[in-house]
């Protein structure tokens, strides 16, 4: 489990590409805290270390992974958010976020304001029933609060204060760029139980 309050913005430095997975090799100044067979979020997406050399870790990602998100499309040299999995003893700053991407969406506004910056993404249909205004969601393993949904557009705000700038590589994100998301997983179960309850009904 990850809190979505990234702790480096890593580098690819490696990527072998097979025909259903990937072999990433990720510089990160988190390295010197794993060990293998740790997990680590990259842009939201929990994967597992396999080697560590340095500052230098590879990792496996799957073929469902590379559909569901934009691992599959990273090219060598691009910045990724890292985080390493919570602790238990740790502050939950963020919100809980698996590491499990439900999508990919599209950056259409990242518009610098006077204090903060106005990020808005364009969701696919079936996962913007979980969104909701104040609530929160994982962007490129980032939490965030929800500023609007538009419904309509499929579209949602945020609005990035200036530590998330600095800290993430959404600051640096331009319109028309992939990016992923991971809803709460709690409107999900939600949504499970309702279903279930109906049908006994």
């Amino acid at each position: 489990m990850f809190t979505g309050l990234v702790q480096d913005v890593a580098t690819i430095r490696g990527i072998e590409r097979g025909e259903d997975s990937s072999i990433l090799t990720i510089q990160t100044n988190l390295a010197q805290s794993m060990g293998v067979g740790d997990s680590i979020s990259i842009n939201g997406v929990c994967l597992t270390a396999t080697r560590i050399v340095g500052n230098l870790i590879t990792v496996d990602v799957m073929v469902q992974t590379l559909k569901l998100s934009n691992l599959g499309r990273v090219e060598v040299g691009a910045r990724v958010n890292a985080e390493l999995a919570t602790r238990v003893d740790a502050r939950l700053g963020g919100h809980i976020v698996q590491g499990h991407v439900d999508g990919i969406a599209k950056i259409v506004a990242n518009e610098p304001g006077e204090k903060w910056q106005r990020f808005a993404i364009s969701i696919p249909g079936n996962l913007l029933k979980y969104v909701v205004n104040q609530g929160s969601i994982c962007v490129d393993g980032v939490s965030l609060t929800v500023g609007n949904v538009e419904d309509s557009l499929h579209e949602v705000t945020m609005w990035l204060i200036p530590e998330t700038l600095a800290k993430t590589t959404l600051g640096s994100k331009s319109v028309g760029d992939d990016v992923n998301i991971e809803v709460d997983v709690l409107a999900k179960y939600v949504e499970r139980l309702m279903s279930a309850r109906g049908d006994k009904q």
